[in-house]
């Protein structure tokens, strides 16, 4: 009899224990409500002026408040004028980067004039940032033939200028890993490469991966005083220690996400959400969207143009990646790579650092 009692007080006490775990978990629900995600500023986009109400189009549908465009050209080929004229078109919403006029590349004084046009496209047109492509590193050749590589030090003037004028310097070093292998059905990107294969950097006097990525390095380290924004994950999506490495290293040293979702994505997701809570102040959203008055680029391209509502889908895959705990879900650029990544499920403070606050502090300069 004792031991029947025994037993029915122990199954009560259990079921109080139920009842109890039960109310608590529904009091967290009540005390958690669902994460509401910021009006975003994507910093990483390419915009073509005669494609405005396109670009405001596609910002309202997934509100996105600020548009940080790479291609604001330069003096010499007249892209100044036309990021200038978008970013009156829409007001407090685009704000552009320079890009050096590397035609000039031969004149002696190159770095010098493009500092001062970078300070005039600051203070007269009101960007609020430097963007250096890949080209610098792969395409930039002197007349001589020889190629300009990233720390060439004539460049130094230009890099002085950007911390002079506390302004960032976007910098695209080297592609994905993949490019600089054989382009062929063994490559992870062969899709991809077969659209363009232009963007294959193997064999030939093309530099390697490292050589690019330490030539980058270097710029960082001699400029402490200069704000280093490595764009897409770092130029090393594939790595992440090695861009953990110089956020430690370097503070003068940020990165965004553009366009790499799909390949830090595949990494393990406890890792990359520690990752992203510790670099939490250091990296920015952005995402690499191209937008022209034709076409769309949605991290990258195929042989069929996307759609806006395409583009929804795209924003919508960021953040199921970055906000919810999802397994082996589709990421952003299906072209990038046939395969699943799991989702990280950051704490909400870090996703309003990432979504916005980081560019605007780094970026625009206003108090988070």
């Amino acid at each position: 009899m004792c031991n029947i009692r025994i037993k029915a007080l122990g199954v009560l006490v259990l079921g109080c224990a139920i009842l109890v775990g039960c109310k608590q978990k529904v009091e967290a629900e009540k005390a958690s409500p669902p994460y509401k995600r910021p009006m975003l500023i994507d910093a990483h986009t390419h915009l073509n002026y005669f494609a405005a109400e396109r670009i405001k189009r596609i910002m309202d549908d997934n509100r996105i408040e600020v548009m940080i465009n790479m291609s604001g050209g330069n003096h010499g080929d007249g892209g100044i004028v036309w990021a200038f004229e978008l970013q009156k078109a829409l007001p407090g919403r685009i704000y552009n980067c320079y890009n050096p006029d590397w035609e000039r590349i031969d004149e002696p004084d190159f770095a010098e004039v493009e500092a001062i046009r970078l300070e005039d496209a600051v203070k007269r047109f009101g960007f609020v940032c430097l963007k250096i492509s890949k080209a610098l590193g792969l395409y930039v050749r002197y007349k001589s033939g020889v190629l300009v590589e990233i720390d060439d030090p004539k460049l130094d003037p230009l890099w002085e200028a950007a911390g002079r004028l506390e302004i960032p310097v976007y910098q695209h070093a080297g592609d994905p890993k993949a490019f600089f292998l054989p382009p062929d059905e063994k490559n992870e990107r062969f899709k991809e490469l077969s659209v363009h294969p232009y963007w294959s950097f193997y064999g030939g006097d093309w530099p390697s991966w490292d050589a690019l990525l330490d030539a980058f390095e270097r710029v960082v380290a001699r400029h402490p005083e200069t704000t280093f924004i490595g764009v897409h994950f770092g130029n090393a999506a594939e790595e992440p220690e090695r861009v953990a490495r110089m956020l430690d290293k370097y503070p003068n040293y940020f990165i965004d996400i553009a366009a790499r979702v799909p390949e830090f994505g595949r990494h393990n997701a406890k890792k990359m959400h520690d990752f992203f809570v510790k670099y939490q102040d250091r990296i920015l959203f952005g995402t690499d969207i191209g937008i022209s008055k034709r076409y769309l680029v949605l991290g990258s391209s195929g042989e069929e143009n996307p759609t806006e509502e395409d583009a929804k889908k795209f924003y919508q895959a960021h953040f199921r990646y970055f906000e919810t705990n999802d397994r082996q879900i589709d990421h952003p650029t299906p072209i990038q790579g046939d395969w699943k990544i799991d989702a990280i499920g950051l704490p909400p403070e870090v996703l309003d650092k990432i979504y916005r606050k980081n560019a605007e502090r780094i970026v625009l300069k206003r108090k988070p």
